[in-house]
């Protein structure tokens, strides 16, 4: 035996050898949208500060652009433990049986992101993450996205125009509800398909976000994109319960601390970077820009309240009242 060898095995006996690197944490963190994205971005952010505030200790791999899981396969992978940690749509919730966060699919229940950031911020925004633990996840942090945009391939100014449209929209009873009401043909379909879907006439037009049509190059295979502002899309930031308080305390708090410092930056940066996403779209000559004025969005606004009423019953009207507190408008406004 070579005496480097025998070295070794003394000091291990006695307890005097170098103790073996302790295998990192890790946590699967799983999207369905681009890495370019503010969903993207401020995962990767996350990422970074994770593993430099746990030393190491935790390494987190993310799955961008549903790598792992198409959108309705993800939540029950969360659930298994088959990755610990996501950031679905908030519509998601409501197969679960969480119906109360189809809220936010509300047609211009937000009149501004101020607005919006007093509810996810507030009493509102907490009560609804915590219905979310006897499913076994535990909601973390609200991250914004953005208001919606409609791509279509004939022009929208009205919303009598989108009647008998193919509507892409995500699982939603309220986006389903909303597009009927206007007579429009809402199809649920996974986000990983969307593309293939408008270039083959499956669907006709799609509601999304700027970030989110310029990355997944949706602008390429449509005529028209009209600014309507109607609709929010944003995401909860969700773990697996029992994952995450099964880790140590340290580790907890400091994942903790880089998942707020990610979130600020998530909702710094999601309006601005969908000005650039809308700029560069308009830059690129493929669409025919369309832009509601304040005016016209009161009118969509109008004619689209009685979905609030219409989804009360499934929602709850006690939600959406405290919606309306605060954020300072109603069903007459």
């Amino acid at each position: 035996m070579r005496p480097a060898l025998v070295i070794a095995g003394l000091l291990l006996a006695i307890g005097l050898a170098p103790a073996r690197a302790e295998e990192p944490i890790v946590i699967k963190f799983s999207h369905v949208v681009a890495p370019d994205t503010p969903k993207g971005k401020a995962a990767e952010k996350f990422k970074a500060l994770a593993e430099e505030r746990t030393h190491g200790r935790v390494r987190v791999e993310l799955y961008p652009n549903s790598q792992l899981y198409k959108d309705k396969e993800e939540l029950e992978a969360l659930q298994l433990g088959a990755v610990q940690m996501l950031a679905p749509s908030l519509s998601k919730f409501g197969p679960l049986g969480i119906k109360e966060f189809e809220a936010f699919d509300l047609p211009y229940i937000f009149p501004s992101t101020e607005a919006l950031r007093r509810v996810t911020d507030g009493p509102v925004g907490r009560d609804l993450l915590k219905k979310l633990e006897p499913k076994g996840i535990l909601g973390l942090a609200y991250w914004d996205n953005g208001f919606s945009i409609i791509t279509s391939n004939k022009p929208i100014r009205k919303l009598e125009d989108l009647k008998g449209v193919k509507m892409r929209i995500q699982s939603s009873k309220v986006l389903e509800a909303t597009y009927r009401h206007i007579g429009a043909l809402p199809q649920i379909m996974a986000f990983s398909e969307v593309y293939q879907a408008l270039q083959t006439g499956v669907v006709d037009a799609v509601e999304t976000t700027p970030s989110n049509s310029y990355t997944q190059k949706f602008y390429e295979v449509q005529k028209y994109l009209t600014v309507s502002d109607h609709t929010y899309i944003g995401y909860a930031v969700v773990v697996n319960k029992k994952f995450w308080e099964g880790l140590p305390a340290d580790i907890r708090a400091a994942l903790d601390s880089a998942m707020k410092d990610a979130t600020v930056y998530c909702n710094e940066i999601a309006e601005k970077e969908n000005e650039e996403a809308l700029a560069k779209i308009k830059a690129s000559g493929d669409v025919e820009l369309i832009v509601l004025s304040d005016q016209e969005k009161a009118e969509w606004r109008k004619d689209l309240l009685p979905v609030h009423e219409e989804m009360a019953p499934r929602i709850g009207k006690d939600l959406i009242q405290a919606i309306y507190k605060e954020t300072g408008t109603g069903a007459t406004q």
